[in-house]
Order: C-alpha cells, then sequence, then structure tokens
C-alpha cells in the first residue's frame, strides 16, 4: 500500500454534486449536495473526506483529516512489519552425489524451510545418467521424505531436458533441527567442569610414577 497514491480527496477536493454523507458520529445523514456536507463539516470544525468514492454518489464522512492520516499511516507500517518477503532457495544435486554432499545439501534445505522460504530441488543428469532415470527418481524420493516433517511437495515439474525440478513448501509448525552438541573435552563434563573420576585416575598415575 502507497500512502501517498492512496490518499483521499477532502473539502474542496470533492469535486461531486451529490454525496452520501456519514456524519461525526458515524450516523447516516443521507443524500446531500456536497457543499451541504462541506458546511456541516466546517460547522464542526472537522473535514469532509470521501471514504468511498467508486460509490454512486460517493460516500464522504465527516471527521479529523489529520488524524485519519495518521491512522492509514500506522496501519501502512504495520502491514510492512508483517509482510515477509518469501524466497525460493535452491538446491542441487545430481543421481550419483555422495553422501557427505548430500547430507549437506539436506541440512541447507531444511535451514532454508525453518526460515519460511520454499526450497527448489534440482537434479541434474550428466551425461549418460540420464540413461539410468530410476537412480535418480529414488534419489528425489529419499529427499523428499527427508524434508517430510519440514515440508510439503508444491510441485513437480518432471523431467526436462536433463533436470527434474521439485519445489517445496515449508509446513506450519514444521519440525525444528536439533542443535549441534558441542565437543567433548577430555576430562570435562558437557557443561566445561573437570570430571572429577578422570581427574582421579590421573593423580593416581603420577603417584605411581613418583614411588
Amino acid at each position: 500500500m502507497n500512502l501517498s497514491a492512496s490518499l483521499p480527496r477532502v473539502n474542496q477536493g470533492i469535486r461531486v454534486p451529490q454525496i452520501r454523507l456519514i456524519g461525526a458520529k458515524g450516523e447516516q445523514v443521507g443524500i446531500v449536495d456536497a457543499a451541504e456536507g462541506l458546511r456541516r463539516a466546517r460547522e464542526e470544525g472537522l473535514d469532509l473526506v470521501e471514504v468511498a468514492p467508486l460509490a454512486k454518489p460517493p460516500v464522504c464522512r465527516i471527521l479529523d483529516y489529520g488524524k485519519f492520516l495518521y491512522a492509514l499511516s500506522k496501519k501502512e507500517k504495520e502491514a510492512r512489519r508483517k509482510h515477509k518477503i518469501i524466497e525460493v532457495k535452491e538446491v542441487k544435486l545430481t543421481s550419483k552425489i555422495g553422501e557427505h554432499d548430500y547430507q549437506t545439501k539436506l541440512r541447507n534445505a531444511r535451514r532454508f524451510l525453518e526460515k519460511g522460504d520454499r526450497v527448489k530441488l534440482t537434479l541434474f543428469f550428466r551425461g549418460r545418467e540420464i540413461t539410468h532415470l530410476e537412480i535418480g527418481l529414488k534419489m528425489i524420493e529419499r529427499f523428499t521424505q527427508d524434508l517430510a516433517d519440514w515440508a510439503a511437495v508444491e510441485r513437480n515439474t518432471g523431467l526436462e531436458g536433463k533436470a527434474i525440478q521439485v519445489y517445496f513448501a515449508p509446513k506450519a509448525g514444521g519440525k525444528k533441527s536439533a542443535p549441534a552438541r558441542p565437543a567433548m573435552i577430555p576430562g570435562k563434563n558437557e557443561k566445561g567442569q573437570t570430571n572429577s573420576s578422570h581427574a582421579e585416575i590421573k593423580d593416581e598415575q603420577s603417584s605411581k610414577k613418583t614411588v
């Protein structure tokens, strides 16, 4: 919504012979001349604002134009705040991708989905790989199953040239990836504290050497 491009006509800017007038308290006054509507607005120290220009005749209301603009601006800011641009992130695979690379691609896809973005999986067939289409289809099936808790298939383009593209949309309330656990340091527990049993063993070993 562009506020400057959608401002209503007000007071003398309302150039129609008749209007359907709504009073300052929301009461229906009825159809009157535009000049009469403006006179009534002036008497109350307010403005005549056109709120439904496409109606026959246009609907106008007596109100405080400054407060009206403030309310419009606030509404527009709230709409912008709530609006999130959803991107489509592409993940590329081949039918002979290694397991390590596959897991990396899968983690990336899950991360994109958790952010609310859509994912486009593109599976390429290189050279004679196209003659073993079933391998690629199994790869797509596996990837789909591995994303089942995060996303639903939105569209599958099928084989086009030497590639298949599958679009995934995030599920509402979808699963979140578990955070990676920190690497354990010998002699330390998960909180980084010294493991007492480990320390006791070291002390016992050192005492034997000094005997």
